[in-house]
Formats: C-alpha cells, structure tokens, sequence
C-alpha cells in the first residue's frame, strides 16, 4: 500500500476512527477534546513567536519517559512544543511541567489526525524547527509532511517488537517510506535497532531507554519512605495492572488472606498489599472486584489531599487488607512505601510496563511472563538479581509474600536494581547531542 491508498482508507473510514475515538475517550475519562480544532490542525490562540522543538508522547508511559528529554531541553532554553493523543498523558504532563506552562515555556496541544489538511495546518500554525517522536510514533502523512516543509524528524527511545516489525512489513509500501524519511533514529536496544533496519529506518543508533534517566521526584520518596516509617505493617505493591488482571491479583490476594487465617494467622496485621490499575477507568471496576472477593480495602482517593500527614494516611488504612491506589502521578510514593513490587501488565499477554521506575527507587521487582515491551530491560534486571519472574499471579504474590521474609534478600536486590539503573542511564544525553548536530547540519 502506498500513502495515496492509506491517505484514501484513512479519509473514508474517518467516520468510523471518530466514532471509536470517541467510545475510547467515554471509556477512559477525562478531556479528550475529539471533535475539538486542534484534532484537526485549527487553533484559536497564536503559536509561540520562538520556533520550538516538538515532541510527541502519545500516552502515559510515553510521556513520563520523555520527562528527561524535555526538562534538558527547557533548561538548555528552548520552547518546547509537547503533543499527545490520550487525556492521561497531557494531564501528567500539565502536572509535571506546570510551572514551564504557566510562564510559556511549554506548548500542550493535541497531536492532529494523520489527515494531509490537519497535519498541514497544524505544522504550518506552530513552524516546529525539529520534531522528536517518543518510543514508536509514525504517522506517515505527519512525517511526509514535515519532510517536504524541511523540518527533520528523529524518532527517540525507540522500542520495536517483532509484532511491530510484522505489522509495519504488512503496511507495504507507505510504513517504508514513512521510516526511510526519518533524519535519526534512536533505539533502546541493538535488536530494535535491528527491527527498525528491517522496517526501512536508516542511520539507526542506540542510544539505551529514557526511562534510565527519569529521576524519582526526591519529595515522592520522602513522603512514601514517611508513610512506610508509619505503617506497622509492610507493604506489597501491584503496580500497574491492566485488563484481566485486576481480577487475577484479587483472586490471589483472597487466596491468600483465606489460607493465612485457616492457619490462625491475619495476614492483613502483617502486609497491606496496594493495587494501582494502570488507567483510571478501571479504578472502579477494580473496587468492585475487591468488594465482591469480601476483601476490606481502601481508596486512595478517600484521603488523597496533598498536605495529608503519614500518620492520618495510616489511620485511612487501618482495617484495609488493600489500598486501592485510585490516584494518577503517585507511583514513585507507592514504590518509596513498598518493599517489594510485582509490576504487571506481564500476567496477560499485554506486553508489560515500566520496572524500570520501581529499581530507580531500589525495590526488588516481580514481573510475569509477558514483557516483550521491556523484553530487554526484564532480562537484564533478573540477570543482574534485581528481579525475578513468575509464571502467574497467584506464584507471584506468593512469592512476593515469601521474600518479605528474607530481608536481607530484599535488601541485595533492592540495591542491585538501582546499580543497574544507573549503569543504564545517559540516553538523554546522546540523544541531545544527536539533535545539536542535526540542528547545526
């Protein structure tokens, strides 16, 4: 398929994109502005007078990877330019970058739809100087665009699965040509290095993961480092669970709970496990389950005032065997109370998230059988004793039980885990320089 016959589907089936849209952004909460001006390249307030450098995050994950990047960016002086195409991932960007907004250092706006008319009015209105796509967005209109308007386009931290390379080999023709305009490349990994040749990238550099360089906020840490100090118990932490597992983490948690006391034993007096859904349409849905299972639990968001104090957060949590972590922006305080983390999206066949995040905070990390997502940065961090791997839910939580037993091997693999982080870290930096020569060229 070329880009006239993908222009051409896309255009015809724009009814049905936007319909989907639209039961997508229901489904997930929040502003998602679907039909708004902006989706479709029409502003109403005037673009920055300084040229900025684009960036794109599409979501969540990909904007909290992009925090370094951007942060380096601003601090170097530039305007930046930061588009998305979820709620969740401008809302965490508008809280971390909220002082760069209010003085207008940072740009937030939508990333319009591959449309050639959106993408062109979009990229003449806001004339970026550079364009930065984080991790594996390319769109082919929105980069064949910008090649013609001379703008260099560089894709950065960039992850590409085998799934990703079959998908792209599919598209023909238009994906092609889509990765052969990119100006840079820079892969997390030689083998997505080597997928992305295979897709039609050239001038493909790795440069490592940009989640090794996010730094977790020092006053997170503090307070969930407080609240664990408060906490007479300890905490266990399934961080970042996605659909189907909800249920799978409940069903062990009660398992557990049953077996404990069939012993004579309260597990609850001893462990608070802490459930965090990855996307916030689910906090309830997961309520529910924990509520059906008979399990006590506690929302985070019953006592998610900002100036709450360790020891009224303790009192919240008193008769809760599960606090529900129903908050957006708080998983660096979750890992920082924890002492030992089961990192899900890895239980389905989904991928897996970010365990990067929780050895950043030196928390020994369980993670499931599917992590093609961070297929290397898994295989990595269990080599090097920081992490292990589970088969299922109900083995994780019961290992995860097991090791809270074993301080001592907490303790080595919590400190393993940040030793590799920051042996990783540094792709911001070799990223920035490749942008400096690009921009000079």
């Amino acid at each position: 398929m070329n880009r006239f016959a993908y222009t051409a589907c896309v255009t015809l089936l724009a009814p049905a994109l936007l319909v989907w849209m639209g039961l997508r952004a229901r489904r997930a909460g929040g502003r998602w502005e679907v039909m708004s001006g902006p989706r479709f390249g029409r502003y109403a307030k005037a673009a920055p007078q300084r040229r900025p450098v684009w960036v794109h995050a599409v979501s969540l994950g990909e904007t909290r990877a992009a925090q370094p990047l951007i942060q380096a960016l601003l601090d170097e002086g530039r305007i930046v330019l930061l588009t998305h195409m979820t709620a969740t991932g401008r809302a965490e960007a508008g809280r971390m970058f909220a002082q760069a907004v209010a003085e207008g250092r940072l740009v937030q706006e939508w990333l319009p739809y591959d449309f050639p008319g959106s993408v062109q009015r979009f990229l003449a209105h806001y004339r970026p100087y550079m364009g930065v796509m984080i991790e594996r967005e390319v769109w082919p209109n929105i980069i064949a665009t910008a090649r013609r308007m001379g703008i260099p386009m560089v894709l950065a931290s960039a992850r590409f699965s085998d799934h990703s390379l079959r998908q792209s080999l599919r598209a023909g023709r238009v994906m092609r040509e889509a990765y052969e305009s990119l100006q840079a490349v820079y892969a997390q990994t030689l083998q997505d290095a080597q997928r992305l040749e295979q897709a039609g990238a050239v001038a493909v550099r790795v440069s490592g993961n940009f989640k090794f360089d996010v730094s977790p906020p020092a006053e997170e840490v503090a307070r969930g480092k407080a609240f664990a100090a408060a906490l007479p118990r300890k905490m266990l932490t399934i961080a970042s669970t996605r659909e189907g597992e909800d249920e799978l983490f409940v069903n062990a948690i009660a398992q557990q709970l049953k077996r404990a006391a069939a012993l004579g034993n309260h597990l609850s007096d001893e462990v608070l496990f802490c459930l965090i859904p990855r996307h916030p349409q689910r906090f309830d849905e997961a309520a529910a389950l924990l509520a059906k299972a008979g399990i006590p639990f506690v929302r985070r968001s019953q006592f998610a005032s900002g100036d709450g104090t360790a020891s009224r957060n303790i009192k919240a949590c008193a008769t809760a065997a599960v606090l529900l972590g129903d908050s957006i922006g708080e998983m660096t305080r979750y890992y920082a109370a924890s002492q030992i983390a089961i990192v899900a999206g890895s239980f389905a066949p989904l991928g897996g998230q970010n365990l990067i995040e929780a050895c950043a905070v030196g928390l020994p990390v369980i993670v499931g059988p599917h992590t093609r997502n961070f297929e290397q940065a898994a295989a990595d961090a269990i080599q090097e004793g920081a992490a292990l791997r589970a088969p299922d839910a109900a083995s994780a939580v019961q290992l995860a039980l097991q090791l809270l037993d074993d301080p001592q091997r907490l303790g080595r693999m919590g400190e393993a885990g940040a030793c590799w982080v920051k042996q990783h870290a540094g792709a911001v930096e070799r990223v920035l320089i490749g942008l400096h020569e690009l921009a000079a060229a």
